[in-house]
């Protein structure tokens, strides 16, 4: 390992260049660790209803991974050792290996985690919600979209890091690089999103549209690597600033959700069967 951070080339050349059948490796990997989450989740949870100090104590011990991962990777940037040299070397690999063609397709992923379509998603998730009277899930989607937002910008201004030279015409940033905006915006944005309609929808959708969230994110985040207008210490840094104000957004709408109706935890695709057993053990 010594080894080849003290030489990155030959370890980024060969991502550079096997840069698709990577990211779908990743993708895969995501999805048997979003499985893997869920299924843990049912074993200890097994009617999808949690205690506040349950709910509290999962919410601050993820919350405290996320930030003890974004300042270890802060810390690497800022010592300028071997993960930026990484980075650099990654960069050059992926502005020299990558076709015209690769760098089109992922210019077309990486808009999923533009200002103006997360902008629309919290506008269009927000309205849907408060005209279903959902009110608290609806605050909670906009403090998450904007709060995050608002983080974002301040992390980018106290780093001020340069991005990499990107030329290639596909899309163009001019904004710090450091973390990446898009990384963190899509995983908080499509990652909330997901949790409320998981609250909303029966059992049956849950997997689904977890699985959809994953794949969003992810693939928006390796396009900002592949498109090389971002390091890719500033996507895992945005995965990190993002999970932790994701975490907190979702723990305190959870704790309030809970404390202001005790019973819509319940997964909306398991109270009818109860209803009905309920009904067959009366008669």
């Amino acid at each position: 390992m010594n080894a080849l951070l003290a030489d990155p080339q030959p370890l980024a050349d060969f991502i550079a260049q096997h840069a698709v059948p990577l990211c779908l490796g990743a993708l895969g990997v995501a999805f048997a660790l979003a499985l893997a989450g869920q299924a843990t989740a049912r074993r200890l949870w097994p009617t999808g209803s949690r205690t506040p100090a349950q709910i509290a104590t999962t919410g601050a011990v993820c919350l405290l991974c996320a930030l003890l991962l974004f300042i270890a990777i802060a810390s690497a940037v800022s010592a300028d050792g071997d993960l930026v040299r990484l980075d650099h070397a990654l960069a050059d690999a992926m502005a020299a290996h990558q076709s015209a063609g690769a760098l089109r397709v992922f210019a077309l992923f990486t808009h999923f985690g533009d200002t103006i379509v997360l902008t629309g998603l919290c506008i269009a998730g927000a309205a849907a919600l408060l005209a279903g009277r959902e009110r608290l899930l609806a605050a909670a989607l906009v403090a998450a979209i904007g709060g995050n937002s608002l983080l974002n910008h301040s992390l980018k201004a106290m780093f001020a890091r340069v991005r990499p030279l990107h030329e290639h015409g596909q899309t163009w940033e001019t904004s710090w690089s450091f973390p990446s905006g898009h990384s963190s915006g899509t995983l908080v944005a499509y990652g909330m999103a997901a949790w409320i309609l998981m609250q909303l929808m029966p059992a049956r959708w849950h997997l689904p549209v977890l699985l959809s969230a994953v794949a969003i994110a992810l693939v928006t985040a390796l396009s900002r690597v592949v498109l090389h207008v971002h390091y890719a210490s500033d996507v895992m840094a945005g995965f990190a600033s993002g999970s932790a104000w994701l975490t907190l957004c979702i723990t305190v709408a959870a704790l309030l959700r809970r404390r202001s109706a005790p019973s819509c935890n319940q997964p909306a695709g398991e109270m009818p069967e109860r209803t009905a057993v309920h009904k067959e053990q009366q008669s």
